[in-house]
This record gives structure tokens, C-alpha cells and sequence, in this order.
């Protein structure tokens, strides 16, 4: 079941805000009530009560003991998403899919965020809404094992979570996938348009604009195969979201990009408030678009005009927008409203992947070869060949991926591995060193690990398919067809 029907129904349930199948978060003793018992005894106290008494919102610290009122877990691991389109994905996921959950508190919570690695590989997490340290807590996650970190939400917006493993991999497991949105409620205001209708929205739209890469350098370069709201190309093209007219309408926007810059628009609409970072103090009236660079977010209010038919949305950035981030509100006076629509990516059944895995026309992935199914590779996936005369024959290490990907050669080439990834710097994901090391074919071989700029070369005399990988980050792979024609 997709995750935006799922959310009507717990909607319809009436579960707490912050509460839901996955995560639990049944409020306990408001936060307000226990701040002296929270911070009795704590370092830095004079810090603490020097910021409680300031007209601005404190920081979000805690001690790490302390009950929440909300615990959310996150699940971070490797493989398999549809993407629609005919397209399967190999990447990083976030709660089995791209986005991950989306996370709902009020402003004074304390949330516990865990962080539950199943992959094969370093994972953590970042999160925007915690005005505190968390990468000492939820960074440099290893493969089997779980982190929390508690901080409390101190200011109202709509904020991104992403992983952060530490170190130069930091960019790489978000430009592969694992992110989501986190949505901090204000507590004692409302949002204009909520306080002039005197109600709530009809319609709550949590709207997640993502991209997805099908090799390192197009991610460094920041030229996406495919742009998406909420983790699928022209979902809501397909599965139109619907309200009547004269429904009052909430976007929570964020631009997660991670590359690109979204002018949201919406054919038909001009907003009635907008509110910059979601944050109900800083509101703009009126307005065609909003402006986000990566990791941006806006609250837009507006109503439906009293007019049935579609109202297209998109980045008015519009290459972007042909590649998947377009979608259709219609306007239906049989709509089923009021609604929630979180910004959670698709969820398939193990039965239903196998179907569209079967029938794909292809697989991307942004740091292994991709393979074409009922269809072609993609581009970054096909094989680069390379005649006789060519005497050596340059791989480039870039993103966390080889480039090209899959080579043929004649027996008697120079393969040259060339590191270009830059950032070596900080504690993480074993910084940014690589190596080939080979794993399948008619001899082993492997180049030395490789700082930025520094080389390896093999000679290939032997023919035959030769898979190999990078040590340090496994799951980074390519291939070498050597064969004499």
C-alpha cells in the first residue's frame, strides 16, 4: 500500500500527531512541565538558563536520558526501489524506499530519533530540526547496529533529515537517497490563513522534491536522470491529488535536491501566505512561486478556486520538471477531503517489486553498473569500447563511483585508475580514498588505495570479464570486458 493511502487511514484512526505505524509517539508529560527536572544537574547550566530566558527559542539540547514525547525509528540500508516508468533503482534507502518517513512533532517536543543500520555499510543521520549536536550520537553508524539521539524541537518549520555517515561520504548517501522530511508544528500560533478561515486545512500536502542520479559524475555534476515529488517521477501525474473547490490548501514544500535549484509553482494558484523555512513568523502574502535551493522548505496556503478541473505543480525550472517533478491537484466537488498526503516515497510489496523488477526496462544506480531489462542501459551504464589502437585506457574515481563504469579492451591494455574525488577531510567513511580491487574473472588484481589526484594501472592480457570493486566502499563497482576482435 503506498504510504499517502496509509496516511489517510491513520489520519481516519485519529492516531496522535507523531504517531504512526512505524514510529511510536504517544505524547507523554508536556516538556514544558519537566524543563527544571530535565535539566537538574546538567554541565553548562548557567548556559541553559541564561537561553530559557531569552525571547528567542532555546537550543534543542537535552541530556540523552530524558523521556520523549515522540521516538522515531529510521531504518537505513542499500538496495531496490521502483521508481515507476519502467525504471528500478539501486541505491541508498531510507525505510526501504526514497524518501524516507516523514516525521511530525509540535514545537517544545522532545523527540528520540533512532537509527537502525541493516545495510553493509557506514550510515548515520542529520537532522535539521535539532538545534544540537547529533552526529556525535547518530554518526558513523556500522553496519548492524542502532544509535539514538533525544533533542527537543525548539523551533517550528519544515526541516530535512538525511544519513550522515561522517566524512566525505556525507554527500554521497544523500545524493544516492537517504533523506526525508521532518515538520516541527508552532504550539501557541497558527498560521494566517488557519486563523482567518477559522478552521483547519482540507487538504495537508507534505511535498518532497528529490532527484536521482545514475552514475557519481552525473551526481557531482548535479545533471539528474530523473527529478520526483515524493520519491516517484509524475506520481501524482498518475495518481492525481484531489480537492474541492473551495478546500483550503497547506503545502509543506521542501527542496531536499539534493543539486538543483525548484521555482514551485502551481498553474492557476497564487498563494494567499507563504511562510519562509515553514516558520509561521516569517510570512511573505501572495506570491506565483517560491525559490529553493537545496535543503529549502516553505509553508504555501492558498484555497481552490471554485472551479472544477486540474491544477498542474512544478518546478518552474522546467528541464528539471520534464524529468519526473510534475504533478496534478484537481479540483473534484466529490473529492474526499479532509485529507493528509505525506512526503514518504512509494512502498511496494516484496510480490509487487518482483513483478516490476521482471518487467523493467531498466536498473540505475548511481555507483555500480546499471543493466538494461525489456529496454537499453541507461547511458551511464552502456559499455565504452575500445579498438586496438588505444594502448591505455582511464577510469576516472569520481562520486563514489568509477567513470566509465563498464569497459571492453583488447588483451594488452593499460587500464589507469585516477582518483578524483576531493574531499579526504574528517572522521567518517574511511575518507575519500579508493582502490580497484578485482573480484571475478580469469586472474585477481588490485591497484594500491589512492589519494586525490594519485593513479594505479594493471595490465590486462588475459581475456575475459573481470568485476571489481573499491575496498573501502564495496559498494562501488565496475567492470572490464577484455576481448581481442
Amino acid at each position: 500500500m503506498a504510504r499517502d493511502v496509509l496516511a489517510a487511514v491513520e489520519n481516519q484512526r485519529g492516531l496522535p500527531l507523531g504517531q504512526s505505524a512505524r514510529g511510536s509517539g504517544a505524547p507523554g508529560t508536556p516538556a514544558s512541565a519537566r524543563l527544571d527536572d530535565i535539566f537538574e544537574g546538567a554541565d553548562f547550566i548557567e548556559i541553559i538558563r541564561r537561553d530559557e530566558g531569552l525571547s528567542i527559542p532555546a537550543t534543542s539540547f537535552v541530556p540523552q536520558d530524558v523521556e520523549p514525547d515522540h521516538h522515531f525509528t529510521i531504518t537505513l540500508d542499500e538496495g531496490l526501489t521502483y521508481l515507476g516508468q519502467g525504471v528500478m533503482y539501486d541505491g541508498f534507502l531510507a525505510d526501504g524506499g526514497v524518501p524516507g518517513q516523514t516525521l511530525r512533532v509540535t514545537e517544545g517536543d522532545i523527540v528520540k530519533f533512532t537509527v537502525v543500520n541493516t545495510g553493509t555499510v557506514p550510515h548515520g543521520a542529520s537532522i535539521h530540526a535539532a538545534y544540537t549536536q547529533t552526529s556525535k550520537y547518530v554518526g558513523q553508524i556500522a553496519p548492524g547496529e542502532t544509535k539514538s539521539v533525544t533533542f527537543r524541537a525548539t523551533v517550528p518549520g519544515v526541516y530535512m533529515w538525511h544519513c550522515a555517515p561522517g566524512g566525505h561520504a556525507i554527500p554521497m548517501h544523500v545524493l544516492f537517497g537517504q533523506y526525508g522530511m521532518i515538520v516541527v508544528e508552532p504550539k501557541d500560533k497558527q498560521y494566517k490563513l488557519e486563523q482567518e478561515l477559522g478552521r483547519k486545512p482540507d487538504l495537508t500536502l507534505y511535498l518532497l522534491q528529490n532527484e536521482f542520479y545514475t552514475s557519481g559524475r552525473e551526481a557531482v555534476d548535479g545533471h539528474p536522470a530523473y527529478t520526483a515529488f515524493n520519491g516517484q517521477p509524475f506520481r501524482y501525474i498518475e495518481n492525481p491529488i484531489t480537492a474541492k473547490p473551495g478546500d483550503y490548501v497547506r503545502i509543506y514544500y521542501l527542496n531536499v535536491g539534493p543539486n538543483l535549484v525548484s521555482t514551485f509553482h502551481l498553474v492557476g494558484i497564487i498563494w494567499d501566505y507563504v511562510y519562509w523555512q515553514g516558520h509561521p513568523d516569517a510570512w511573505m502574502p501572495g506570491g506565483q512561486t517560491v525559490t529553493s535551493g537545496p535543503s529549502d522548505s516553505w509553508v504555501i496556503e492558498f484555497r481552490v478556486p471554485p472551479d472544477e478541473g486540474a491544477y498542474t505543480m512544478l518546478s518552474h525550472s522546467v528541464g528539471p520538471t520534464s524529468r519526473g517533478a510534475i504533478g496534478l491537484l484537481v479540483a473534484d466537488r466529490n473529492a474526499d477531503t479532509p485529507k493528509t498526503v505525506l512526503a514518504d516515497g512509494p512502498q511496494w510489496t516484496e510480490e509487487e517489486m518482483t513483478e516490476k523488477a521482471a518487467n523493467a526496462t531498466r536498473t540505475i544506480s548511481p555507483f555500480a553498473p546499471g543493466t538494461a531489462g525489456k529496454g537499453m542501459a541507461a547511458a551511464a551504464d552502456r559499455v565504452v569500447s575500445y579498438g586496438p589502437e588505444v594502448k591505455e585506457v582511464v577510469v576516472e574515481i569520481i562520486g563514489n563511483s568509477y567513470h566509465p563504469k563498464v569497459i571492453e579492451i583488447e588483451p594488452g591494455t593499460t587500464v589507469t585508475w585516477v582518483n578524483e574525488d576531493v574531499f579526504t577531510y574528517l572522521a567518517g567513511e574511511f575518507s575519500g580514498v579508493h582502490n580497484a580491487v578485482g573480484m571475478r574473472g580469469p586472474k585477481r588484481f588490485a591497484t594500491p588505495l589512492l589519494g586525490h589526484g594519485e593513479t594505479g594501472s594493471v595490465v590486462f592480457d588475459e581475456s575475459g570479464e573481470y568485476d571489481y570493486i573499491c575496498t573501502p566502499h564495496p559498494y562501488m563497482k565496475g567492470r572490464i570486458i577484455v576481448r581481442e576482435r
